[in-house]
Formats: C-alpha cells, sequence, structure tokens
C-alpha cells in the first residue's frame, strides 16, 4: 500500500509539475526566433532566384510567404511550388531586403509576415507613441485619404508576432482610404517592459490597445475597426464588449481568433505530442493566486472573462471571421461555434491555410471578402 500511495504521489506532482511547465511556455516572453531551416540551394532561372528547402508541411503550403534569414534580411516567395524531388521543393523570390545574397547553407525562419516594415508593403508610415497605463507604446501612424480618413482601422498582433505582422491587412485598410494605426501593447518586446515580461493573455493587454482606441478619437477618428490577429483577437472582443468601448467600435475583423484559451491550449497539447487533457493541468497555475504568482504572473489570469463562446452573446458590434482548416492552434470548431451562436452579428470565412495564414493561403481572395465586407458595414455618408 505504501508503495501504490508513493506511486500515486509521484503522479501527482508529475502532473503538477507538467501543468506549470506549460502554463510557464504559454505566458513566457517573446522569444528569439527559431531559424530552423537550411537552404539546401539557390538556382538561377533567368532574371529570378530559387531558393531550394526541405519539404515539409510549411514548404509546400500553397500561398506566398516569408523567410527570415539568421544572418539579417528577408526575402518573398512566391505562391508556386516546384518540385525537386521526393525531399526538396524550390520557391522563386520575388522580393528581397536590400544587399541580400541568398547563398547554400543559410539557416532561416518560415513566416508569414510578408511584409517586414510599412515601407516594404507600400506604406508611408509615422512613427508614433500611445500613452498607455504600462507606459508609452510605439506604433505606426498611416494617414488615410479622402472621405474614408475619418475611418480609423485599429491593427492588434498576436502573441508572439511583431506588429509587423498586421501589415497584411493594413495594406487593405490603405488602399481602402481608413487612417490605419497598428499598435505595440506591454510585453510583446516593442512596447512597455511590465514585471516579469510575461503575457496576461490579452487580459491586461488590452488597457494599452485601449489607449489606443482614445488616441484614435482624439486625433479625429468618427469610426473605428479593430483588426484583431489570433490574442488580439481576444482583446478587440475585450474592448467591444467592455463598458468603457462598447458602440465605439464600428466593426471587427478577426483573423484565427483565440476564442477560448482552454480549447486553444488543448490544441497546443496536442500540436506538442501531449495529451489534450493535459491543457487542464495548467489551467490553475494560469487562475489561482499563489500558483499563477509563482510562474512570474502579476495576477491570476481572467479564463472565464475570455471565454468568447461562453460570452457571445455580449457581442453586438458586426464582425468578419477569417479561418484556416487547417489551424492548429486556435480550433476552426470554436470559430465555426462562435458564428453559429451569431448568425445575425458574425460571418465566417474559411480558408485553406494554417494559423493566422488565411492572408497568405489566398490574398486576392482575403482582400475581397474583407474590402466588399468593410464597404457593407461602413458605407461613405
Amino acid at each position: 500500500m505504501r508503495v501504490l500511495a508513493w506511486t500515486i504521489s509521484a503522479a501527482a506532482v508529475s502532473a503538477i509539475g507538467l501543468g506549470g511547465l506549460i502554463a510557464r511556455r504559454l505566458t513566457a516572453p517573446p522569444s528569439a526566433r527559431r531559424f530552423d531551416l537550411t537552404v539546401r540551394d539557390v538556382e538561377q532561372e533567368d532574371a529570378a532566384v530559387l531558393i531550394v528547402l526541405d519539404r515539409t508541411r510549411q514548404t509546400t503550403a500553397p500561398g506566398r510567404y516569408f523567410l527570415l534569414f539568421e544572418a539579417n534580411g528577408w526575402a518573398q516567395l512566391s505562391e508556386q511550388v516546384i518540385d525537386r524531388g521526393p525531399d526538396r521543393v524550390a520557391r522563386r523570390l520575388t522580393g528581397m531586403s536590400p544587399g541580400l545574397a541568398p547563398s547554400r547553407g543559410d539557416r532561416v525562419s518560415w513566416s508569414g509576415i510578408f511584409f517586414s516594415t510599412p515601407a516594404a508593403a507600400g506604406l508611408a508610415a509615422l512613427d508614433v507613441q500611445v500613452s498607455t497605463p504600462a507606459g508609452l507604446a510605439p506604433a505606426w501612424l498611416i494617414d488615410g485619404d479622402g472621405d474614408s480618413a475619418t475611418t480609423w482601422a485599429i491593427h492588434i498582433h498576436g502573441m508572439g508576432s511583431p506588429r509587423s505582422g498586421t501589415l497584411r491587412a493594413a495594406r487593405l485598410t490603405a488602399g481602402l482610404g481608413y487612417t490605419s494605426l497598428v499598435v505595440s501593447y506591454r510585453n510583446d518586446d516593442e512596447g512597455p517592459l511590465v514585471g516579469s515580461g510575461r503575457s496576461m493573455l490579452g487580459a491586461t493587454e488590452a488597457q494599452d490597445v485601449d489607449a489606443a482606441v482614445q488616441f484614435a478619437l482624439d486625433h479625429g477618428a468618427r469610426r473605428i475597426v479593430l483588426f484583431g490577429w489570433s490574442m488580439g483577437a481576444a482583446i478587440a472582443m475585450q474592448l467591444v464588449a467592455g463598458a468603457t468601448r462598447r458602440g465605439q467600435v464600428d466593426a471587427l475583423v478577426l483573423e484565427s481568433p483565440v476564442l477560448d484559451w482552454v480549447a486553444t491550449l488543448r490544441a497546443n497539447c496536442v500540436r506538442a505530442g501531449l495529451p489534450a487533457s493535459a491543457a487542464l493541468l495548467a489551467v490553475p497555475w494560469l487562475t489561482l493566486a499563489p500558483l499563477s504568482r509563482a510562474i512570474g504572473l502579476p495576477t491570476p489570469v481572467p479564463l472565464r472573462a475570455l471565454d468568447w463562446i461562453a460570452r457571445a452573446h455580449e457581442l453586438k458590434t458586426p464582425t468578419l471571421v477569417m479561418h484556416g482548416t487547417r489551424d492548429d492552434s486556435a480550433p476552426l470548431s470554436v470559430a465555426r461555434s462562435f458564428a453559429g451562436l451569431l448568425p445575425d452579428t458574425v460571418q465566417l470565412e474559411e480558408f485553406d491555410a494554417a494559423h493566422t495564414m488565411t492572408w497568405n493561403s489566398d490574398s486576392d481572395r482575403w482582400q475581397t471578402v474583407v474590402s466588399s465586407w468593410l464597404k457593407a458595414q461602413l458605407p461613405l455618408d
């Protein structure tokens, strides 16, 4: 019996430790990018340059993507996937950073960001600072044009992604004449550093984006649309459901939204090779004060308040959701449930894409859907 009791106790301690590890990994400060791909060859085809890479789920994905080079520099990749045998593929470069000379053996990182700066996206942006409760948060301000300039699009990136990731949408809103504000927030590696630098899963970060909404209103915004990417969508949802901004935001566009953190944890555990049930072990570490303090969080994370399936009835703002059928981080099933609960408020568009990659998988369709929807929701006076 003593052996059995010890075994049960050891299993309990192991489970508790795993829960803490998952919670720490989830809330960890932004880490250095992993350069886990190797350029196997560089080919010349007339005036074009082709990069040869190992054949993986990422490198064979349909659409336009981005390579970041460990030795600095970037390259944009075409949609075409060119076969180079059973183990390799080639992708044609459609753009690259000045001075980049790709060579065999370069270490690179695959990304959906596509535009590293406003200039790379063909946008003229002004560097501004938004005064937030956490301190000054840098943002890019892209001036609007004509009658649409008083419509402001506020672009909110997700966890672990830089604000440049949202430039895919900022190009569209600039084309519509909207004024765009591409924001940062606390502990995202660009905004103010607070405490241990850990993420609160959007719960407190929303305060900083709320300040960005006020910045827009103070600078002439008459209508506001929030573009939220992944965790940025959870931030946007808090703002439209909160008493302060209720009625001040006219539309939401959500890309691969995190609508239920527990479901997202389950999906990410499976992706990491753990059972989905392991996610539940992390919940006490996130929501109970002694445990949350132990992993470096200033306060518990209010997971129930971030459950937008339970809170769906609170959403009154017209919402467009873009989600990938191959999203193994924020489950599509949750987005489908969300849209099903609010058929008169939420429009769901599905793409053959991974997490936050719907634009990349079919940028023409993405732009057509979002542009048409915004014109219908925010017609010119």
